[in-house]
């Protein structure tokens, strides 16, 4: 079958490279795709974004199955135009996909359908939210009410830097966040202590079948530090996620999230993304939602991932993913982002990228999924803030980290920048 992948991020990548892996793929589309989609003959790039634009070309090339990758195309109602003209798709409706891009939604969600979870008051009057701030004191967290590329969450350990966030989500706009009706608004939390794990799950408007655990490192720096990101690294699985906070998650967060989701007539299909933070009693309350794969947690996952990706996607498609049973790798994987100068705040773009691996759909324990490239004039440069994730597998939390930062070393671009310690939480425990 033809099969289409829309963005043209890391987990994007990640998804085609599986995708192409059948052996009931005849070819994968990948639109916009990146330089690392464009190297791999097993994959062709469609410079095509709008989601009617995109409709069109899945009919007239007879996608079969179609999968979205990143929250923007969601949010805009991708999934609705599809499947109103047939076509098969995965991913969440527009409506469904609030849980992602509003945070006030979610929030309110969560309330209502008594999900654990921080918390929070909602703001759109920039006094009123100063006032809240000092009143709550500090450590607090900050979140943008819209999309912003996983940038719009700010954990302020001070005042200071609270009333900073108030001010450029609410005041500035330097964030670049896509706001919500009634313009710009933050939600306002407390801050919850503990170990965050990303706890990711394939729903087809009923049934759950969660995938393998993962756990992301949002900060720029070494050590924790820094400001956010939308993801330095992650590996698989996450030791914190233990057979018991496994179970809690499951009953007390994805099962309440669906039915919650389908009693408001609005049912849920797609992946359905928990960030949870697990406490020193292993439980876990809800940070956010998203409505998608996170990246970079997708690489490590679909790295690990040894069942037939088509026929799964084609059962939450159908609403058969009661009849699934996922095959996964013994092996732990774990990827290092590198990322661009510049990154989070301003990255760089047009560095020239060398030293990748001559295969570019890698080799049985690693590989290099690529996020900001493109092919320029037969050469690779950068064009975003997380250029490239380095995935290997390895028989332990150490091995995998040794293997993917091995594989790093040859890879150059100006100004590259990435973590040394991804995987640091897994080899001390």
């Amino acid at each position: 079958m033809n099969v289409l992948v829309i963005g043209g991020g890391g987990r994007e990548h990640a998804l085609a490279w599986k995708l192409a892996a059948s052996e009931k793929v005849q070819r994968v589309f990948v639109a916009p795709g990146n330089g690392g989609t464009a190297l791999d003959k097993r994959l062709t790039n469609v410079a095509l974004t709008d989601p009617q634009a995109l409709a069109d070309f899945a009919q007239a090339e007879k996608v079969q199955l179609t999968v979205v990758g990143p929250e923007a195309p969601l949010s805009q109602g991708v999934v609705d135009v599809f499947r109103a003209r047939g076509l098969r798709i995965f991913g969440p409706t527009q409506s469904a996909a609030r849980l992602e891009s509003s945070k006030a939604f979610a929030k309110d969600f969560m309330k209502r359908h008594g999900i654990p979870t921080a918390a929070y008051e909602t703001f759109t009057d920039p006094a009123a939210a100063h006032a809240f701030v000092d009143k709550l004191g500090a450590p607090i967290v900050i979140k943008a009410d819209g999309l912003a590329a996983g940038k719009g969450v700010v954990v302020a350990m001070t005042l200071d830097e609270a009333h900073e966030a108030v001010r450029f989500m609410l005041e500035d706009h330097t964030l670049g966040v896509v706001h919500n009706e009634g313009g710009a608004r933050v939600v306002i939390e407390e801050f919850l202590q503990g170990e965050e794990a990303s706890f990711i799950v394939l729903v087809d408007g009923k049934n759950v079948l969660p995938l393998a655990t993962s756990q992301d490192h949002k900060r720029i720096g070494d050590g924790d530090t820094g400001p956010n990101t939308g993801g330095m690294g992650a590996y698989s699985p996450a030791p914190v996620v233990t057979p018991n906070v496994h179970a809690r998650a499951m009953h007390e967060v994805i099962l309440p999230t669906v039915a919650g989701m389908a009693r408001d007539g609005v049912p849920f299909t797609g992946f359905l993304y928990a960030g949870l933070m697990i406490d020193a009693n292993g439980q876990p309350k809800t940070l956010e939602f998203n409505t998608r794969m996170g990246d970079p947690e997708t690489q490590p996952i679909l790295m690990r991932l040894k069942s037939d990706l088509v026929d799964v996607l084609v059962h939450a498609c159908e609403g058969t993913l009661d009849q699934v049973e996922l095959q996964w790798d013994r092996r732990f994987a774990l990827g290092v982002v590198m990322a661009a100068a510049g990154y989070p705040a301003s990255p760089r773009k047009g560095d020239v990228v060398t030293g990748l691996p001559a295969d570019p759909a890698g080799s049985d324990d690693v590989m290099v999924f690529h996020a900001g490239t493109a092919l320029q004039d037969g050469r690779l440069v950068t064009t975003g803030g997380r250029v490239l994730c380095v995935t290997a597998l390895g028989d332990s939390a150490r091995t995998a980290q040794q293997r993917a930062y091995e594989a790093v070393q040859p890879i150059r671009f100006d100004g590259a920048q990435f973590r040394s310690d991804i995987g640091h939480r897994a080899i001390k425990r």
